[in-house]
């Protein structure tokens, strides 16, 4: 049986919040490498936090990168970020640095909150459910198996469902998130993805509205079996990312709609809302 109620519980009470994130240069910052041809027809690699500056550029006008002339994309500029670098992504997200938004990760997961992921990579999304597991096992750079666990076993029993193993749990807690990378099966989803990141946003909106409603039915069922007609609380999510024409779009997007997400640009390695 799949845990069905996951979210951090003060008073007795769901706390109603969720997470989004960009993976690369907010959560973490990998060494992966966009590739680029120069004037001279050399194919150089490019930071994903150098790339988030210049891929408006790039393929439209030579600029220089670390004293070459870069002009246009190699033949496959992505090709790590797609699923013929799923197996590197595993290994690069275990020497991965923390990133700026490093620490409300930790607090998702160690919380046992509900995240998702929204990444312009490719890769198999259950490549990066698996990295994210591999973390957890090894307690990386902060993150707590034994405190997830616990706050796991808390929402079954408030939600009054049977035990499980830990490994069970774990498994069941990360088979509840959403993990979006844009690009998968999107040719050019990579070079400009905030059409697509806002598309994955409404499909996770949609997604915590309706786990959001169960559990303050449960919480008020638990409180007082007569009470039917509780108001009802809107949760909260937070979207972080480092390339503000992301989060631009995002924030723009979501007003017009009035949708209660709060979004966070990670430039420069400083968290600010946005």
């Amino acid at each position: 049986m799949k845990t069905r109620l996951l979210e951090k519980i003060v008073d007795g009470t769901p706390d109603l919040k969720y997470y989004a994130f960009d993976w690369d240069d907010n959560i973490v910052h990998m060494p992966t490498k966009i590739y680029a041809l120069t004037d001279e027809g050399e194919e150089i690699g490019i930071s994903t936090e150098d790339f988030a500056l210049v891929r408006d550029k790039l393929g439209e006008q030579p600029f220089i990168y670390k004293g070459d002339t870069v002009v246009e994309y190699s033949s496959d500029p992505f090709r790590d970020f797609t699923v013929k670098g799923d197996k590197d992504f595993l290994i690069d997200s275990l020497r991965s640095n923390p990133g700026p938004a490093w620490s409300d990760f930790l607090e998702a997961v160690n919380n046992g909150s509900i995240f998702a992921i929204i990444t312009a990579r490719g890769h198999n999304p259950n490549t990066i459910k698996q990295a994210i597991y591999n973390m957890i096992i090894k307690n990386y750079e902060g993150l707590n198996k034994d405190e997830l666990v616990k706050n796991l076993k808390k929402y079954r029993e408030f939600a009054g469902e049977d035990e499980m193993d830990e490994t069970e749990l774990i498994k069941s807690y990360l088979e509840m998130n959403k993990y979006h990378p844009v690009s998968f099966g999107e040719e050019k989803g990579a070079a400009k993805p905030e059409e697509l990141k806002v598309r994955a946003m409404e499909d996770f909106v949609l997604y915590v509205k309706g786990m959001a409603s169960l559990l303050q039915k449960k919480a008020f069922l638990k409180k007082d079996l007569g009470f039917k007609f509780a108001p009802v609380k809107m949760p909260t999510i937070g979207f972080s990312d480092d390339d503000e024409r992301n989060v631009e779009a995002m924030k723009q997007h979501f007003e017009k709609l009035d949708e209660p997400i709060k979004t966070y640009s990670t430039k420069g390695g400083i968290k600010k809302e946005y």
